[in-house]
């Protein structure tokens, strides 16, 4: 049965908050971006805007979400919020990761904030702690499981620790998207193919 009502129309402009903060941020970025131009731009009051989230962070946590179900929806399953499915159906999550790093190169303002949320949730009290302890967890798990697949079909050498590479990838794609926004000169997905061929099976 369809869900209708207040509570439809609720979640209904919480999507349209998140599609349209996602397009925002990622135009002009994080810093540039204000709660009140993010309100005027789907016809709500600031207050009214935050009353779906409850607080900024919690605005911008949600757009880190929404993110991650983006990547997903896009790259038709992988990270994130799809990595069971990924795992479940044999998708190369390796050649996922890939994917993201080069596609983040068009989103430099979701980076920024990725970037800032990420540094700042270190933080234990942070609002968005969890959120990046989950993230980091099964995105660690679902790599070491990607190394596993390669190794098995002989495009990765053995010699390679599954879990101790799904960490460097991990910090190999963080490490670069901070590096991009100070005019970094090399094309980052190019940067974690030659790990990867470095970690070739020859």
């Amino acid at each position: 049965m369809a869900t209708r009502g207040p509570y439809a129309k609720g979640v209904a402009k919480r999507e349209e908050i998140l599609t349209k903060a996602l397009e925002v941020i990622a135009r002009q970025g994080y810093r540039k971006t204000s709660t009140r131009e993010l309100a005027a731009a789907v016809g709500l009051s600031e207050a009214g805007l935050l009353h779906y989230f409850g607080s900024k962070e919690k605005l911008f946590e949600a757009v880190l979400r929404a993110r991650d179900e983006a990547d997903t929806a896009r790259l038709d399953g992988g990270l994130d919020s799809g990595l069971d499915g990924a795992l479940n159906s044999g998708l190369d999550v390796i050649g996922k990761l890939g994917a993201v790093v080069r596609h983040n190169t068009d989103v430099p303002g979701l980076v920024q904030l990725y970037s800032t949320f990420s540094a700042e949730a270190g933080d234990p009290q942070h609002g968005a702690h969890e959120y990046f302890v989950e993230r980091y967890r099964r995105l660690r798990a679902a790599l070491a499981e990607g190394v596993r697949a390669r190794q098995a079909d002989g495009t990765m050498s053995t010699a390679a620790d599954p879990e101790t590479i799904a960490t460097l990838l991990i910090a190999l794609s963080d490490g670069l998207q901070i590096q991009s926004q100070y005019r970094l000169e090399v094309e980052p997905g190019d940067v974690l193919d030659h790990l990867l061929e470095l970690l070739g099976a020859g």
